[in-house]
């Protein structure tokens, strides 16, 4: 059996970004394992793609143009390039730059297609195991993505977020006598409520937590960067929730005295509650595994990227929070690499 230098298990953005940077730091094509299910730019090129981004369009650039391995210069016209650098856009249209990177880089390097079940340590290497393969390799990245969180409401009709954040997938569904339970108020809550409020639903119940919060600019800071509200759905928000309420949209806080009543009146619910770390390869060795946020190590040659393993940082304003979004995966993996390039088994 082949020993690679590395395996990188997922092929999202922070997937894409590690076989990159492995690439642009030397690594040969033919020591790196890549494996994934579909190779199709994770959740963003298959869930994602009509929800509108929180992330200026030049971060994204950013991205794209950090690893020379991308070979992003010499990528077809993409129309996320024809778009003011300033604005926001769509997630398709990341998607398919990050499509096209993924097909090229797959090229270069051991592809594998299939989902990792397990992990093993012997003899200094790690054994990674598929349904249908096993590679070996000495040194592991884990960049499976997340998946959405949910509340157990089970007299409630569930419409999951992918749909909720698709107006056209939504617009499929008789909403017509429907009341419909929005759990959160977060940036996808923020896009999920006015998708559903241009349909024919009959009432939308908005359950929340806490005030709204947005990101607020200033030159290249930002405060509440990776937590507050940005974009059209920030603008949304200030004018329908901090502002006047449309019809047909009711708001209780999940501690209040109506809260009881007014779930019990729903027929339907959506969770944008936040999203958690998908279901890991299975490492009987030691159960269930912890990252090290400050650095992404998990154990000796193994490491976390991506949403699934987010960086935790301080800003400039004294606030702590976990750094997600593709520029921040790549800016993790760029300050990462050369650690966990020698902290090997």
């Amino acid at each position: 059996m082949t020993v690679h230098s590395w395996a990188v298990i997922g092929a999202g953005p922070a997937g894409i970004a590690a076989v990159g940077r492995l690439l642009d730091h030397g690594i040969r094509g033919d020591e790196i394992a890549w494996v994934d299910p579909d190779f199709a730019a994770g959740d963003v090129g298959t869930k994602w793609r009509a929800v509108p981004g929180n992330t200026h369009v030049s971060l994204f650039l950013d991205y794209l143009n950090t690893s020379p391995s991308f070979r992003f210069a010499e990528a077809p016209a993409f129309e996320l390039t024809t778009i003011d650098p300033g604005q926001t856009c769509l997630l398709g249209l990341v998607a398919e730059p990050l499509v096209w990177i993924s097909q090229h880089l797959r090229e270069r390097v051991h592809a594998v297609r299939g989902t990792a079940t397990e992990l093993t340590l012997s003899n200094r290497r790690w054994l990674v195991r598929t349904a249908d393969a096993e590679i070996e390799a000495k040194n592991v990245i884990l960049a499976t993505g997340s998946v959405p969180k949910k509340l157990d409401h089970p007299h409630l009709q569930e419409i999951p977020v992918e749909v909720a954040l698709d107006p056209h997938q939504l617009g499929q569904l008789d909403l017509t006598d429907a009341t419909v339970a929005v759990f959160g108020s977060s940036h996808s809550t923020m896009v999920a409520l006015p998708n559903l409020l241009a349909t024919q639903v009959h009432k939308v119940v908005n359950f929340y937590r806490s005030p709204t919060k947005y990101a607020v600019y200033f030159g290249d800071e930002i405060l509440f960067d990776d937590t507050g509200l940005k974009g059209n759905a920030a603008a949304w928000s200030r004018e329908n929730i901090d502002g006047t309420y449309p019809e047909r949209l009711q708001r209780y806080w999940v501690n209040s005295p109506e809260f009881a009543e007014q779930l019990q009146a729903c027929t339907h619910a959506i969770y944008t509650v936040g999203f958690s770390r998908r279901r890991l390869p299975a490492t009987p060795q030691w159960g269930e595994l912890e990252y090290d946020p400050v650095n992404g190590i998990i154990a000796p040659g193994l490491f976390g990227l991506g949403i699934a393993f987010p960086e935790y940082g301080i800003d400039s304003f004294g606030s702590g929070q976990y750094r997600i979004g593709l520029i921040k995966f790549m800016q993790r993996v760029n300050t990462a690499l050369p650690v966990w390039l020698n902290y090997g088994t």
